[in-house]
């Protein structure tokens, strides 16, 4: 085995760490040393994984019109078009409890847009390669799921209950979709996880901080009405497990999905059916 290195083309290969601290936006000194101007920040690169490259310049959609699930997606480098499901979330939570409730949620968004896509699609617009969707919900201790406050009175309530009970759980349904080159019923890969955070709330935050908080709106659009990464960290003591997952979209896991469901396409299935039909 030869014992040469294989250098990347110029074009596609990483910088050197100087080039990249210099894209970072630090600058070079006169010594030689590196001088942090943080006006030039750039950001990092992208990731460089076979199916990030392979869906690279593709049609990619994200189910949701959430800012927050678009942002924790971009380090990814993928250019998501963003089209939210227009079908009512009018599962029964009753009937199928917390971690049902938002998993089926979660496909139902993404069947809806899938569907709608190819629908839509035309010869100028390809159709998708990635569907991603997600759905967050708020469960107590008692297993009621919060949904978004409705009033300004909810808000407060609504906190001060998670306050007074000191701990609840956030559930994120992740759906992943991608279309299979085959013509193998249905005609997608679909994976699925439903990943969960556990939020301690701070006891001795205060009637007034609640108050204060509800009155500046971060917390609207959010189920549970409050936001871990902004003000809403205020409230909330710890966390055990992911923080992104609590913002509304765990990104570890997700990437796992899309390998699944990009990558592997069920041949491996397809060759044990073969075998134990011989």
């Amino acid at each position: 085995m030869s014992d040469k290195i294989v250098e990347k083309d110029a074009s596609t290969a990483a910088p050197s760490y100087d080039a990249a601290a210099v894209q970072h936006g630090a600058l070079p000194t006169r010594n030689g040393s590196v001088e942090r101007r943080g006006t030039l920040q750039r950001g990092p690169f992208f990731l460089d994984i076979p199916v990030l490259n392979q869906l690279r310049g593709k049609r990619c959609i994200l189910a949701s019109q959430s800012p927050r699930r678009k942002q924790i997606l971009a380090p990814l480098g993928l250019n998501f078009e963003v089209t939210p499901s227009k079908k009512p979330e009018n599962l029964s939570k009753e009937d199928l409890g917390p971690l049902q409730y938002v998993l089926k949620t979660a496909e139902q968004k993404c069947l809806d847009v899938y569907e709608l896509a190819l629908e839509n699609s035309m010869k100028s617009i390809p159709d998708p390669s990635l569907v991603i969707s997600a759905d967050t919900i708020i469960v107590t201790n008692s297993g009621r799921i919060l949904e978004k406050p409705r009033s300004q009175a909810d808000h407060i309530a609504m906190l001060k209950m998670l306050r007074d009970q000191k701990s609840h759980k956030v559930n994120t349904a992740v759906v992943v979709l991608a279309p299979r080159e085959d013509a193998r019923d249905p005609g997608y890969n679909f994976e699925t996880s439903v990943e969960e955070t556990k939020v301690f709330f701070d006891e001795s935050v205060s009637d007034e901080l609640i108050e204060a908080y509800v009155r500046t709106r971060e917390g609207v659009d959010k189920a549970g009405g409050y936001g871990l990464q902004g003000m809403g960290s205020l409230l909330v003591e710890k966390i055990e497990g992911s923080s992104d997952n609590v913002v509304g979209l765990p990104l570890r896991v997700t990437l796992g999905l899309i390998e699944k469901a990009v990558l592997n396409t069920g041949d491996e299935e397809d060759e044990a059916g073969d075998a134990d039909d011989e």
